[in-house]
């Protein structure tokens, strides 16, 4: 694939983070963030126990403007514009994707819509936030160096999936959730708890403290014939555990809160090294908001010491635009179908149930 000199400023706006990068690469396809910023929206749907979509859209509009005017980007230097286009919330998407149309008439740029998930996957190119940052020359930027095929894991809140990656942009979906997400199932078990939103650090942070052989609580589906999840399950056992439990001291909601989390990352554990042991990856990539979990990156680092194991900085686990920017260049080398000129980006639509 050609490497070439680009500069791509990226909106995301799938779920409850407004967040918009710069970033630059060079002729080898190194690259330098000059721009991210996030704006978290935890406050407002910290009352209703998880994300109310239309007042996630409210904060999105509110936001984007704001946003861009912190970041001040040159105009005659942005090559193309990158939007997060799904999965994800409908009403949140669209507020991402028509303040891009609108950057794009006003500033006659090409649009690239992205794919959220496949944002995650290269999201493990930003391995070292430092170097990649905009006070390194970009001559001693990074670049994530993939061999292929690559094994990629996806921990998020809305999804949980094993995916093989045969190229840049090409995918096969080996393994998925058929129920809850593993992260949604850190913030219903921290809603069972009543331990507040979001769910997962709060859940983490508790777990640190625990005993994880407390509590023997279920792993399903972890010696099933195939790379499939299930932890909707696992969440029940922590239901009818607290029923029985009532009223829990602190010292047993930690045990919990440790024996469910180790219980998580056993079944994510298995499946990824089941499918590294089949499909014999030369690259292993991991992204998703679960990935900043200090127990699962320190069992990463421990049970698969492969050389090309790429877990992403920590502040670009969650959502973030950097990442969108980072698949949008591979998309701008190839000039995929997913980029659209400025004349015909009416027809850029969102897809909240986008998969690969």
């Amino acid at each position: 694939m050609q490497s070439k000199p680009l500069t791509i400023l990226a909106i995301e706006t799938s779920c409850d983070e407004t967040a918009i990068a710069i970033l630059k690469f060079n002729k080898n396809g190194k690259f330098r963030i000059l721009s991210n910023i996030i704006a978290s929206q935890i406050k407002i749907h910290s009352p209703y126990g998880g994300v109310v979509p239309h007042l996630a859209a409210r904060e999105h509009e509110k936001n984007l403007p704001y946003i861009l005017k912190q970041i001040k980007p040159n105009w005659k230097k942005i090559d193309y514009i990158a939007v997060t286009a799904g999965p994800g919330l409908s009403p949140c998407l669209w507020r991402g994707i028509n303040f891009a149309k609108n950057l794009a008439e006003k500033h006659n740029k090409p649009i690239i819509s992205i794919n959220h998930l496949e944002g995650h996957i290269y999201s493990s190119g930003i391995k070292n936030y430092e170097s990649s940052s905009a006070k390194q020359p970009l001559a001693q930027a990074r670049i994530m160096n993939y061999d292929f095929p690559a094994l990629a894991l996806i921990v998020s809140g809305g999804h949980t999936q094993l995916v093989l990656v045969k190229d840049h942009l090409k995918y096969k979906i080996l393994g998925q959730t058929l129920d809850d997400a593993a992260g949604e199932a850190f913030d219903k078990t921290a809603k069972l708890l009543e331990l507040g939103y979001p769910g997962g650090p709060i859940v983490s942070k508790l777990a640190e403290s625990g005993n994880p052989k407390k509590y023997d609580l279920p792993r399903p589906m972890m010696h099933s014939d195939n790379f499939n999840f299930s932890f909707s399950g696992l969440k029940t056992a922590v239901l009818y555990m607290v029923r029985d439990l009532e009223p829990l001291s602190k010292k047993q909601t930690k045990d919990i809160c440790a024996s469910f989390e180790q219980a998580v990352i056993d079944v994510l554990m298995h499946k990824t090294l089941k499918a590294i042991q089949k499909y014999k990856p030369k690259t292993i990539l991991f992204g998703g908001g679960v990935l900043a979990n200090k127990l699962l990156r320190s069992t990463i680092e421990k049970q698969i010491p492969h050389p090309k194991s790429n877990i992403p900085h920590p502040k670009y686990c969650g959502d973030n635009a950097a990442m969108i920017a980072l698949s949008a260049y591979y998309h701008a080398i190839k000039n995929t179908k997913q980029c659209f000129v400025p004349t015909n980006i009416n027809k850029l639509e969102a897809n909240p149930n986008w998969n690969f």
